[in-house]
């Protein structure tokens, strides 16, 4: 079975290895920020960034849903399992220097344009 390719970034090869810890940052809460300024001219680390801003969007919206009693309180669980699932697989993809999106959220990191 043929292992799937990763497209490659628009910033290049050196881009990537220059900012793949910045852009792994980039996931972690409102660290999404550092990547977003100090890296501007990185396609690679501005990418990471936007993928970052949505998850953090994505948990404060877990965090909200998650004090409403009984029902919000399981969705809250969820949310946030699901969060720390796609924060560690982005974190990986940036390690990694793939430009992944990540699942169910990362079609609206593409919509940003910064």
């Amino acid at each position: 079975m043929a292992e799937e390719t990763t497209p490659v970034p628009s910033g290049g090869s050196k881009d990537t290895e220059q900012n793949k810890a910045i852009a792994a940052i980039g996931y972690i809460g409102i660290l999404f920020l550092i990547p977003l300024l100090a890296a501007k001219n990185s396609p690679f680390a501005q990418y990471h960034a936007k993928q970052g801003l949505v998850l953090f969007i994505f948990s404060i919206i877990v965090s909200a849903v998650s004090v409403i009693p009984f029902l919000g309180w399981a969705v809250g669980s969820i949310g946030g399992i699901l969060t720390l699932i796609l924060l560690i697989m982005g974190i990986v993809n940036a390690l990694g220097g793939q430009m992944k999106p990540l699942p169910i959220i990362g079609s609206y990191a593409e919509k940003f344009k910064f």
